[in-house]
């Protein structure tokens, strides 16, 4: 008969989608009795070796023996200090712009419960397979990590806890069971009759919120993923009580899960090193910055005055950045339709910007340029993900700065373990305008709070339908927030603003013209960002 420990231990390997076989099995009974480890805390000690375990490139879902002996040998190396760090960091050789058509496909497997890469190269026009596809991906990847939450999957041990236990339901289970309470997981949508319901991999339901008082937390728009409470009732509706959003899972616990799945196509670090660049990046690179900046409009004079002004304090106080960030829009008004003199003038700021940043010697030797696109600006396509702004604009900026990067909207960068979402849309505002439910009187501070709550919690950059936001469905995943990103800047024409959430931090730094010249800097030792801004003389 199947005790407590042997319970525990096989379903820990099950949440990570491995089998044990019997001398797998006990030999990690025989490593709790060596180290006498005590029952309640035994699905600790065999969490971190499936953790290790799930992180081996030959990893395979019958676990290994000899696998396992590595993986505890390794993990017993690491706790005797073995590790010998020599090397310098060095910073160039760990920074990466990512754009978004560069970042590999991977879609959830339901029926083996893990990531697989997709084998079909992407198209820009998609096919109705991939639409439906882009969709599922959002839906499984949230019900994975939910059914892992502590309030969906307690620990084996018996407690008072299991009887308080909820349970996830499909909306195929709802038939002939009228007056029974249930929990649902779908996305928020209308039908065709123009009801709410909510949808979910087989099947619909239609929402009575007439008796909902508040919903909790957050944004709620068509399109977004919903946790749902409510009574089936006769007429085959679902009389709503509560919706929420799903919980967030945080970065360290998705990571010691799939940590051996490469997401971003620049090789994938184990949980480990993630944790031992950090402590490095902490200690040897605390000079390092970022600089972030958006709604940089080259169409306005003052704009240059505000550039040159941030480029002098560089030079004055010696604080030069690893990087500088541009976001768009980098024209005040559109060039759509425009005429011909506009679409030139467009040119001719930025070879402007090109001479006014080659005239700084000292910051182009060392520090990375990165331009992100705005709404307004001239690309390729007008669907998310943009591609880069027009080469044809740009010539003059690669021919005078060395290291220099036009990007996608959005891109990422990865600096050793961290990774740095970059997102310029008028998010805010499209968010508001598509609201289904949301708190009376929010504002302020619980307005940007329930922003980013919602966009971390429903791990997508844009959680609306494609009539809403247009989106390639090939490439709807270079828009996921899974695993949960270090940093991410919602470069949007709302106010500047800064938080953390889920040990994710967020941050807004604003237009940078304004009634001061506004940008936000960011410190990868400390992961977190800081307002700069440079007052506007009455001579500018």
């Amino acid at each position: 008969m199947i005790d407590a420990r042997q319970r525990t231990i096989i379903k820990v390997f099950r949440k990570y989608s491995h089998s044990l076989g019997p001398e797998a099995q006990q030999f990690l009974e025989e490593i709790l009795d060596a180290h006498e480890i005590k029952d309640e805390d035994v699905e600790f000690s065999i969490e971190t070796i499936a953790r290790e375990y799930n992180k081996q490139d030959d990893a395979a879902m019958k676990v290994s023996l000899d696998i396992l002996r590595r993986v505890y040998d390794a993990l017993q190396d690491q706790a005797s200090g073995d590790a010998a760090e020599t090397e310098l960091l060095d910073p160039e050789s760990h920074l990466y712009i990512i754009n978004a058509f560069e970042m590999p496909l991977w879609n959830w497997s339901h029926e083996r419960g893990t990531f697989e890469k997709s084998l079909i190269p992407p198209t820009i026009s998609g096919t109705a397979e991939s639409r439906i596809s882009a969709t599922r991906n959002r839906l499984y990847i949230i019900k994975q990590s939910i059914l892992r939450n502590e309030h969906f999957s307690p620990s084996t041990i018996p407690s008072r806890d299991r009887e308080h236990l909820v349970t996830l339901k499909s909306t195929k289970q709802l038939l002939g069971r009228a007056g029974e309470r249930f929990l649902l997981l779908g996305i928020l949508a209308h039908n065709k009759e123009g009801a709410l319901c909510l949808e979910d991999a087989d099947g619909s339901v239609t929402l009575d919120v007439s008796k909902l008082d508040e919903p909790g937390e957050g944004l709620y728009t068509e399109g977004c993923i919903a946790l749902v409470e409510g009574e089936y009732t006769q007429d085959g509706t679902l009389e709503v009580i509560a919706i929420g959003q799903p919980p967030c899972e945080d970065r360290d616990t998705a990571r010691s899960i799939y940590g051996h799945i490469d997401f971003l196509g620049k090789g994938s670090t184990t949980l480990l090193e993630d944790s031992q660049y950090c402590r490095r990046v902490r200690e040897e690179l605390s000079d390092v910055y970022f600089f972030f900046l958006s709604d940089v409009w080259l169409d306005r004079p003052q704009t240059f005055v505000g550039l040159r002004k941030m480029l002098d304090n560089c030079i004055e106080n010696s604080f030069i950045p690893k990087v500088i960030v541009m976001c768009g829009n980098f024209t005040s008004r559109s060039t759509a339709q425009g005429s011909g003199r506009d679409v030139q003038r467009y040119q001719e700021n930025f070879d402007a910007l090109a001479d006014l940043i080659a005239s700084y010697p000292q910051i182009t030797r060392t520090t990375h340029f990165v331009f992100v696109p705005g709404p307004l600006d001239m690309t390729s396509n007008v669907t998310l993900p943009r591609r880069p702004i027009l080469s044809s604009f740009t010539s003059h900026l690669k021919a005078k700065i060395p290291k220099i990067y036009f990007a996608t909207n959005p891109c990422r960068l990865k600096f050793f373990a961290q990774e740095i979402v970059i997102f310029r849309e008028d998010t805010m505002a499209r968010m508001l305008r598509n609201t289904l439910e949301v708190k009376s009187n929010v504002a302020g501070e619980d307005l940007r709070r329930y922003l980013v709550q919602t966009l971390l919690d429903q791990s997508h950059l844009t959680p609306l339908t494609i009539d809403i936001q247009p989106v390639l469905p090939d490439f709807d995943h270079s828009l996921r927030l899974y695993p949960l990103p270090t940093a991410v800047i919602l470069a949007d024409q709302y106010e500047k603003y800064k938080l953390t959430y889920s040990g994710c931090h967020v941050f807004n730094p604003g237009s940078f013209v304004g009634s001061c010249f506004t940008f936000s800097t960011y410190c990868p030792a400390v992961g977190s960002s800081e307002e700069g801004t440079i007052p506007v003389n009455a001579e500018d």
